[in-house]
């Protein structure tokens, strides 16, 4: 998806990191007593199999098939691998399921079949059916690929899809819509130059064919010139494309084309060629990782091209990931027995429709840029739109049930939205925003313990991300020799030893003494303080030399703070600091504050912790809904926590009366909807539950964080310190890489915020 600089060895170690490999099976029951097991497996297990062997559709109240779906390969044409058999592809099959369970909440077994015979296949795959609720057919080779599929589509009773076929052609022929409708042409008159011949340039012909592309306004052009039918045996693929028109190439064909679609090799599109054709050109140049054309090269040969590429960094990307998660989705919650074309052409309208509608905020924070609106760089919906789930898979379920080939029908649509953005937790996706809102305006970020390889790893990926230009903090030859042995590539960071920079030090030493002034601290102390690269880092931000300060990975997170705090010091309208962490947990994500700072907050400290934390999290694109914790429910027990905390939600309601906010109210309470609607219906949290707590005390919030995430398998991101007047993070002792890249992705977007 991303074309972010991956580097061999990090590749290498993310994937065998233990457990090796991306995916994992997780039971869904309990599985703790003898009773669980005997419910689980025998003798409990033998009334559910005799259910379904009384009724088959059974299958899907009784078991997990109907939210399971095989990926299945040979490994013949794996995208810029080339055939590197089925062994070799198992990484990227993984890596399939792991996008159909983060978009759409889908369960996924990768399947490798070793064999280069498609009979042998067909056979193989057939007899899996019973296992799966459907199949994704991907990366295999053509010819082969389109008899497998056509056989396996008339055996199989299940939906199933060759993605490399159909992924492509659905969405980009969304995107074909969108520029058809801006530049006033009509489908069946355009004239259209494809480049390339393979599966997926076939099954994109097609698909415009559907739409209403006539085919005698289509020209496709192969590794030996231009297709014609001359040439070809009538069973080839090819041979519908053959043309009769006298042409031998790219350079011929092109003349006064409406459309270029590129699904071949790089650069292949000349300026010379762009020139030739139509006004207002369309330019699919779809070729990964380097399009058929540069895009900036293309944008500076004519200011009237409107161009699509499958690039990340470029408007425009064709990315399956918008389609394939949520046709599959669609079709299975309503057991549809076939992908058919109804369902396909369903998912290419119901992108185009999405594209014309207002951009909701969270996607404009998200990728960082206020000119998102249906137009010339903005044909198709972005990756990370929250509401693909509910658009597309909703119109492929309605597509299939029209069309006939659904076998269980949704009445209640309203509900059958809730369900789908339940099933994914939108708040999976929160740190992707993030980092992308970060990229949007990189930052300078002071690492102040850069003398530490996970800190200078991180440094590396911020450099490399484009998140941030790194500031490292600490002694020069040694954090050189460091890059050296680590084999890093630092080269636009800069390298600043405290000990060796004396007109920096006068210069933030007299800026701490200033803010010191009668507090005990001479000008001989702050010089000295300065020594300490904490004091140090907190100066520079001050300063303006860098926007954003990291540090904490080795040393005590009050010893930490204190620097910063003397010398930035909270922002404005602000009296005390607080921390908060995000909980990434398989059911949603959760706000938990404060974890880090206040020992034994007052009521009043309490309404200022509500303050931060609903802001931060609105500033992570969630609307918060606010409970405040205690060991009692509503009054039930007394003692002066309940009371404190009583205390402080009267005043914050009356502060923020707009905020989705009670307490006092015990854990589990606050999270389970069905209890609070049960026993407190007029509590505001009984419609959704709580995604925000706030804590009594540090000690339970500092519990309760790390439980959940030693115990609970939760990710843990944070601390995000909230109420400074700069951008300063101070890490978890002992922060791995990926959560010193969060934090400084969080600092860089608040930074960007800040200015």
């Amino acid at each position: 998806m991303s074309q972010s600089k991956i580097r061999k060895e990090d590749a290498l170690r993310y994937h065998a990191f233990a457990p090796a490999g991306k995916i994992e099976v997780t039971p869904t029951k309990p599985l703790t007593t003898q009773r669980d097991l005997a419910l689980a497996y025998s003798p409990g297990v033998a009334e559910p199999c005799l259910e379904i062997k009384e009724n088959p559709e059974d299958v899907f109240k009784y078991t997990a098939k109907g939210n399971l779906v095989g990926v299945i390969s040979n490994g013949t044409a794996v995208l810029g691998l080339g055939n590197i058999g089925a062994l070799a592809s198992k990484p990227v099959m993984e890596g399939k399921g792991v996008l159909f369970k983060k978009f759409a909440g889908i369960d996924c077994f990768d399947i490798e079949i070793d064999t280069q015979d498609p009979d042998e296949f067909i056979n193989i795959v057939k007899n899996l059916e019973p296992t799966f609720g459907g199949i994704n057919l991907e990366d295999i080779k053509a010819p082969e690929s389109f008899r497998i599929e056509q056989e396996l589509k008339r055996l199989c009773k299940i939906p199933l899809m060759h993605d490399d076929q159909h992924g492509t052609a659905i969405i980009s022929a969304a995107a074909l819509i969108s520029a058809l409708e801006l530049t006033e042409k009509k489908i069946e008159e355009v004239y259209m130059v494809v480049m390339g011949a393979g599966t997926a340039a076939i099954a994109c012909t097609n698909f415009y064919i559907s739409l209403g592309m006539d085919p005698k306004n289509i020209v496709m052009i192969d590794r030996a010139g231009v297709v014609k039918k001359e040439n070809l045996d009538p069973s080839d693929p090819k041979y519908p494309f053959g043309t009769d028109k006298n042409l031998k190439d790219l350079d011929d064909a092109i003349s006064g084309a409406d459309v270029f679609l590129g699904l071949s090799v790089a650069n292949v599109l000349k300026p010379e060629h762009l020139l030739k054709m139509a006004t207002n050109p369309i330019v699919f140049a779809l070729a990964n990782p380097t399009p058929e054309i540069d895009y900036d090269l293309a944008m500076a040969t004519r200011n009237d091209v409107i161009m699509a590429t499958g690039r990340s960094d470029f408007p425009n990307q064709v990315n399956n990931v918008l389609g394939f998660p949520y046709i599959f989705r669609g079709a299975l919650d309503v057991r549809a027995t076939a992908i058919n074309e109804e369902m396909k052409m369903a998912a290419t309208r119901a992108l185009a429709a999405l594209a014309k509608e207002p951009v909701p905020d969270t996607v404009y924070k998200a990728y960082s840029n206020k000119n998102l609106g249906f137009g010339r760089e903005y044909l198709i919906p972005k990756p990370l739109d929250p509401r693909l789930i509910t658009r597309v898979s909703m119109a492929v379920a309605k597509a299939a049930m029209d069309s006939g080939v659904a076998k269980y029908h949704i009445t209640n649509w309203d509900q059958y939205e809730t369900e789908l953005l339940h099933r994914v937790g939108m708040g999976q996706k929160l740190m992707t925003k993030v980092i992308n809102r970060a990229k949007s305006s990189p930052k300078r970020v002071i690492f102040a313990e850069a003398d530490h390889y996970k800190i200078l790893k991180a440094a590396q990926i911020i450099q490399d991300e484009k998140i941030g230009t790194p500031i490292l903090l600490g002694n020069k030859t040694r954090i050189e020799q460091m890059i050296a042995e680590h084999s890093l590539d630092l080269s636009t960071s800069s390298i600043v030893d405290p000990r060796l920079e004396e007109e920096m030090k006068e210069r933030y030493a007299e800026l701490l003494y200033q803010k010191s002034l009668r507090k005990g601290m001479t000008k001989y102390d702050a010089l000295k303080l300065m020594n300490d690269r904490n004091y140090f880092g907190a100066a520079m931000l001050s300063e303006g030399t860098g926007d954003v300060l990291i540090s904490g990975l080795t040393k005590d997170y009050a010893q930490t703070i204190r620097p910063a705090l003397r010398i930035i010091g909270v922002a404005d309208g602000v009296s005390k600091v607080a921390g908060m962490y995000i909980m990434n947990t398989r059911k949603d994500m959760y706000f938990l504050a404060d974890t880090t700072v206040n020992v034994d907050p007052s009521a009043d400290d309490l309404v200022e912790i509500i303050g931060l934390t609903a802001d931060r999290v609105r500033f992570f694109g969630e609307e918060p809904r606010i409970a405040l914790l205690s060991y009692s429910n509503f009054g039930s027990n007394k003692g002066p926590e309940p009371s404190k905390v009583q205390e402080a939600v009267k005043k914050a309601k009356l502060k923020w009366p707009e905020l989705i906010l009670d307490g006092e109210i015990q854990a589990n309470i606050a999270l389970n909807p069905e209890l609070l609607k049960e026993h407190y219906p007029f509590s505001e949290l009984a419609e959704k539950g709580a995604n925000t707590l706030i804590f009594p005390n540090l000690a339970s919030g500092n519990i309760a964080y790390k439980i959940m995430q030693e115990l609970g398998g939760s990710e843990a991101i944070g601390p995000v310190l909230m109420g400074m007047r700069k951008p300063v993070h101070i890490l978890q002792l002992g922060s791995s890489v990926r959560e010193i890249v969060n934090m400084v992705s969080i600092g860089v977007a608040d930074a960007r915020m800040s200015n």
